[in-house]
């Protein structure tokens, strides 16, 4: 989190299925260094198919933030910008943030300011979709009130490692996503890089050591990591902070990016 005294917006950052919070602290850590406080809630220890609880606990911590609750854990010269929050989720935590955004759960009365889907899924497979389902297979169906949305694609999400199934099969991953959101909306690709490339790059115990075959990686996390928070801070500082500078340099390929991609956006 920032530690000079002042102001500063929020992210929600909902982690993947069976994944921990502490998996993203790299990730955590570049966004927070930009001046933004994250908020990383643990939704769950153990979890089955059906994803209402990753829904409920993420709503959850939207009802603790609006209760005043992150006063008590945050240095007394940093305060939180209630009125700038962004909703961002990685796989099942994408289905999560998608959801809450959409109303699926009551929250509170805050107002979310941007959401961004980090490789979300939405399933196993087109007709395949875990409960409660968020995609509708209707092109533009999100309302989400003209809320900015970015959505975050990787190539190799959608490859089988090995003889598991793709952690974000076509028919239920990006793709989808992006074709349902409405304008304001951007799509980001990276084509050589697998559904948890973005997490540290030292996940530690049962879980870490999962993380590692899940599913079809890339060659190294680090650059896609380094993407995405990158992607992040760009698109918050765009619609949270009114600086779309670094946002329409990736746009315009005026700024190097560490990794290829495929870029659509519809304003």
């Amino acid at each position: 989190m920032p530690s000079e005294a002042g102001e500063y917006p929020l992210l929600v950052l909902l982690h993947g299925y069976l994944l921990r919070n502490s998996f993203y602290s790299q990730l955590i850590r570049h966004i927070a260094s930009h001046g933004f406080i994250v908020v990383a809630p643990q939704l769950y220890c153990l979890t089955g198919l059906d994803a209402s609880v990753d829904i409920k606990s993420a709503a959850e911590t939207i009802k603790w933030l609006s209760g005043g609750g992150l006063l008590d854990v945050l240095p007394a010269n940093v305060q939180p910008d209630l009125k700038k929050i962004g909703l961002a989720g990685h796989s099942r935590g994408g289905k999560a943030a998608f959801a809450l955004a959409l109303g699926k759960v009551e929250t509170s009365a805050l107002k979310l300011s941007a959401l961004i889907g980090i490789d979300p899924v939405d399933g196993k497979k087109e007709g395949m979709q875990i409960n409660p389902p968020v995609l509708t297979y209707s092109p533009h169906s999100f309302e989400l009130g003209h809320m900015p949305v970015m959505v975050i694609g990787t190539g190799l999400g959608e490859v089988q490692s090995g003889i598991l199934c793709a952690c974000a099969p076509k028919g239920v991953n990006h793709e989808q996503f992006y074709k349902e959101c409405q304008a304001p909306a951007f799509h980001f690709v990276a084509k050589d890089y697998g559904h948890l490339d973005m997490l540290d790059d030292e996940t530690r115990g049962l879980l870490g050591t999962f993380t590692y075959c899940s599913c079809k990686n890339g060659k190294s996390r680090e650059p896609m990591r380094r993407f995405v928070g990158g992607i992040v801070v760009a698109f918050m500082k765009a619609h949270l902070l009114g600086d779309d500078s670094d946002l329409m340099a990736v746009i315009n390929g005026t700024e190097t990016t560490p990794v290829d991609l495929t870029i659509e956006f519809d304003i």
